[in-house]
């Protein structure tokens, strides 16, 4: 096994400490690596190295202080890309928590690698990927696997687990969302734009849904049964399954922009201190509608419609 080489960077004249290890780093093969051993978080060396040579490289913290920081840097194989923040939560779900503290989309947004939508949100890409990597840390004790799932048993899961709560949900935040805005809405006139964007979620989810249920799902079951089946399929009436995959996406892109309106709007669903109980329970609902929209998106745009696209090309 080769040793991987440390640089004990507290030895280094402070001058040449960044130039030594871009020399280092650019003498590596991909796949390479070595690691740095620092008395201070080595941060600004990774905004350097990413602005100077680009988002070839893995940087992973292997203690973080607060006396010692030691990173190991690697460069990345040929062809080897930064996992997009669909692909990190599609591997385990808990990580779609800290993306939600930070505000990052993971499902319409989720084919944006970490770099990137950090950048555009102006967020502290170490920090966050430090958080990542403790999360991978603690054992993963969530039964559903839905990335090995069948695509036909997970297209039934949505309908009966998503579908059937949006289903369920709307009729019950219309009434309060209709309601708060007829009692509070003089004073607190963000919550007939709230009332009002919410009917256009409801709308358009509802004709969304009809779609996938109708149309898109089916030809998906089919899929998944010609495939155990070993047959092959004739070319659908639409085309092939990415044509009527872009058109929900493009839909889910229009409900997220809602909800993330709604979120704005509602101050994070923090209503005022002195809101009544449906005002309250209203900002509440709310909230739960858009976590399990997310989930709900999350499954469909990272994992169900890329694994539809895939096996169609199979069959064809």
């Amino acid at each position: 096994m080769k040793t991987i080489e440390i640089i004990n960077v507290t030895l280094i004249e402070p001058r040449l400490k960044h130039p030594t290890i871009f020399e280092k780093f650019d003498s590596l093969q991909p796949g390479e690596g070595f690691v740095i051993h620092n008395d201070h978080d080595p941060k600004p060396l990774y905004y350097q190295l990413l602005g100077e040579r680009g988002n070839i490289f893995k940087w992973d913290y292997q203690e973080a202080g607060p006396e010692w920081w030691k990173v190991s840097i690697a460069k990345l194989d040929i062809g080897e890309k930064e996992a997009t923040i669909g692909e990190l939560v599609k591997k385990d779900f808990r990580k779609a928590e800290i993306f939600k503290k930070y505000g990052l989309d993971f499902c319409c947004g989720g084919k944006k690698t970490l770099t990137t939508a950090c950048k555009e949100k102006g967020l502290d890409v170490v920090k966050i990927n430090q958080e990542l990597k403790e999360c991978d840390a603690v054992i993963n004790t969530i039964v559903n696997d839905f990335d090995n799932w069948d695509i036909g048993f997970l297209a039934d899961y949505i309908i009966n687990q998503h579908h059937k709560y949006v289903k369920q949900a709307i009729p019950l935040l219309f009434e309060y969302t209709q309601k708060v805005a007829r009692v509070h809405g003089e004073r607190h006139p963000e919550v007939i734009r709230i009332a009002e964007k919410f009917l256009l979620v409801a709308d358009e989810l509802n004709r969304h849904m009809c779609k996938e249920e109708d149309v898109l799902f089916p030809y998906i079951k089919h899929l998944s049964e010609a495939k155990s089946n070993g047959m092959k399929i004739e070319p659908s009436p639409f085309g092939t399954v990415e044509n009527p995959v872009n058109m929900m996406e493009h839909e889910h892109d229009i409900v997220g922009k809602m909800m993330e309106e709604i979120a704005e709007l509602s101050n994070k669903y923090n209503p005022p201190a002195n809101a009544c109980t449906t005002y309250r329970l209203s900002y509440q609902k709310l909230k739960e509608f858009e976590d399990d929209l997310h989930q709900h998106i999350h499954l469909e745009n990272n994992i169900l419609f890329p694994k539809a696209i895939a096996m169609e090309l199979e069959l064809l």
